[in-house]
């Protein structure tokens, strides 16, 4: 019997292309078009159902009806995630992994991250004091490089610094590229999975000493549902994914300064009241107006019907990130630049997604978020009330094509200095 599907379908043989030259706009472009938060299209020749809005973000994020496991297109694991890493999971394996990553964001570890965050930005700043302009961008890859190792136990050598930092900004520059830049993330995965796996081997060698409490300590010994150490592959992934999201909070940092830039009486505010939930709303703002990730990725666990449409076992399924955190139907004029906005915000797991929706355990929101809006806040305070800098003329701008974006200029800095 024929399925017909209830939803919008667009037509054509394939629409890669459009996904390619549209960006993050492919989804809402859509969306507008066939006034549906749902739509089947035809993606690298296979059927895709496409997803925006909160109540497909709880749709998405019900892990009896979807599963990881084998959804994320290869370019995006030989990059981004790795082919052995907890987003891959699914059922009791994802959540103990899942459980032991969480365990790492413990109150009085994510202190000891403040502190180590405040620690590096000084020292760079009495850097950026004696150069006459600075790349923010750059200077933030390397510096967050050696905040999420310090944090997580991992030893560094000066030249690694300058080696591995670059390399970890490959893997989430390059999942949606294709030719020399994908091929140079895959490189990169590669040798920072052989780096990661060294540092797995050498601790439970006890050749390192990282102390109980950090990351590569937990990751290194932790055990799987049978109570054997976790595979070497598995658990080097798991380092890599606590180092690599850390360091593309640098595109974050970017955008906070973006911010700053260009919403000077958003600024003031801040200034002008000792209310440090000003400073969340402001950071729960950038997260929600700047294009980060674009979408994510799931497959059908087995057969269900959904508001007349017959999903199958195995059926591709992709959820707009950028378009449900600019949803005019969740967010008032969701065009505008307005940190107020959270005073009367919910708190729902799924109308605001940045980094992913639903439950931390249970489902696949991202483990680090409570990390990015920790390190956004102190980034910003520094920004708002311990430097000063100029802004010398530069392009600011930033695609809404090609994920992940940034301002093109990664903002310039002048004349950093400390406020008198």
């Amino acid at each position: 019997m024929t399925r017909r599907s209830s939803i919008p379908r667009e037509v054509g043989l394939d629409h890669t292309k459009d996904v390619l030259r549209e960006g993050y706009q492919y989804i809402p472009n859509r969306k507008k078009a066939f006034q549906s938060d749902f739509f089947e299209s035809r993606i690298l020749g296979e059927k895709t159902v496409f997803m925006s809005g909160e109540e497909a973000a709880e749709l998405f994020y019900d892990t009896d009806k979807f599963k990881r496991e084998g959804a994320a297109p290869k370019r995006v694991q030989k990059t981004l995630l790795g082919e052995h890493g907890v987003q891959g999971l699914d059922g009791p394996i994802h959540r103990h992994r899942k459980e032991m990553l969480m365990s790492l964001m413990s109150e009085e570890r994510l202190q000891a991250l403040d502190q180590t965050i405040e620690t590096y930005l000084e020292q760079y700043i009495d850097k950026w004091e004696k150069k006459k302009s600075i790349q923010l961008y750059d200077e933030a890859v390397e510096m967050i490089f050696q905040i999420a190792c310090d944090w997580a136990g991992i030893p560094l050598e000066q030249h690694e610094i300058r080696n591995l930092a670059p390399k970890t900004a490959d893997l989430f520059e390059s999942p949606a590229t294709i030719g020399v830049k994908q091929f140079k993330g895959r490189n990169s995965r590669i040798q920072l999975e052989n780096w990661a796996k060294d540092l797995i081997m050498k601790t439970r060698e006890k050749e390192i000493h990282p102390p109980e409490e950090t990351a590569l300590y937990v990751i290194a010994w932790h055990r799987d549902l049978e109570g054997k150490l976790e595979d070497i592959e598995a658990v080097a992934d798991d380092l890599l994914n606590i180092i690599r999201p850390m360091v593309a909070i640098s595109i974050y940092v970017t955008f906070t300064a973006h911010a700053v830039i260009h919403h000077p009486k958003e600024v003031e505010k801040l200034r002008a009241h000792d209310d440090r939930d000003a400073y969340k709303r402001f950071i729960q703002e950038v997260r929600r107006f700047y294009p980060f990730f674009p979408f994510n990725v799931a497959r059908v666990k087995e057969d269900f019907v959904y508001r007349g449409h017959a999903f199958k076992e195995n059926d591709q399924v992709i959820f707009d990130f950028h378009g449900t955190n600019n949803d005019p139907k969740i967010w008032n004029n969701p065009d505008l630049f307005t940190p107020d906005r959270f005073k009367d915000w919910d708190g729902s797991p799924f109308n605001f997604v940045p980094q992913g929706g639903g439950d931390y355990l249970g489902g696949h929101r991202c483990a680090g978020e409570w990390i990015t809006i920790r390190m956004m806040q102190i980034f910003l305070h520094y920004f708002v009330e311990k430097i000063d800098f100029e802004v010398p003329p530069q392009d600011m701008s930033y695609s809404l094509v090609h994920p992940p974006t940034m301002p093109k200029s990664k903002i310039v800095m002048k004349n950093v200095r400390w406020k008198a």
